[in-house]
């Protein structure tokens, strides 16, 4: 998921990326101390980038977010060959998962915010894929990502549960769950699941009943 040249990052940049790997690594509780001595540097000097651990968490998960960003709209305009090749490389962005995981996993106002901020960038390259006529439009476009980035990250969690794998070993996760779940997410998302849309039909009118009594009420 890192798609900037490390020959153009800042000190800050390079340390921030330190950073997610020492948390993904040691999870979101690691200190200043641990981070630096993780990353081969002195706690100073991440003070002197960030002056706080608060403000480089947030430069972790902006960058994080980023990083996924960066990903699935890069994946719009590759070919169906190119995004089958990405799969088998997904293994590299494992620490990054693993630090995007650690952030769910933590709950609280921050780990809500963190996945406010998920859901939206998914509304956004959802859309994206929308206009380019790659995915159907949707009557809740926000309602429809919101869904997915749940699905998507609590399937994650639950995969690693029952795998029994360790949040920190982010490239095992991918490995896994590419190999549980490519073939019946392909085919659940190309192909569909009820075989008629009698239930969505009735579901439909149902929801407009719904709608209307509350807008008279």
């Amino acid at each position: 998921m890192q798609t900037e040249d490390s020959t153009e990052q800042t000190p800050r940049d390079r340390l921030r990326d330190a950073a997610i790997e020492a948390f993904a690594r040691l999870g979101l509780g690691a200190t200043v101390r641990e981070i630096a001595a993780d990353a081969g540097v002195t706690a100073g000097l991440i003070t002197h980038h960030f002056g706080s651990r608060e403000a480089l968490r947030a430069a972790c998960d902006e960058e994080a977010l980023r990083r996924i960003r960066a990903l699935k709209e890069d994946g719009i305009h590759r070919s169906p060959d190119e995004q089958l090749a990405m799969i088998g490389t997904l293994d590299e962005q494992g620490s990054t998962l693993a630090y995007l995981l650690r952030a769910i996993r933590s709950g609280g106002p921050a780990a809500r915010a963190f996945l406010e901020h998920a859901i939206s960038d998914a509304h956004g390259y959802i859309e994206a894929a929308v206009a380019e006529g790659i995915v159907r439009p949707s009557r809740d476009p926000w309602a429809r990502a919101r869904m997915l980035v749940v699905n998507q990250f609590g399937g994650l969690l639950l995969h690693a549960d029952l795998a029994g794998l360790e949040l920190s070993e982010g490239p095992a996760i991918i490995a896994h769950v590419a190999t549980e779940q490519t073939l019946p997410l392909l085919e659940l998302y190309t192909d569909g699941l009820l075989t008629d849309r009698t239930l969505f039909e009735h579901y439909l009118v149902l929801d407009e009943h719904t709608t209307a009594s509350k807008e008279q009420s």
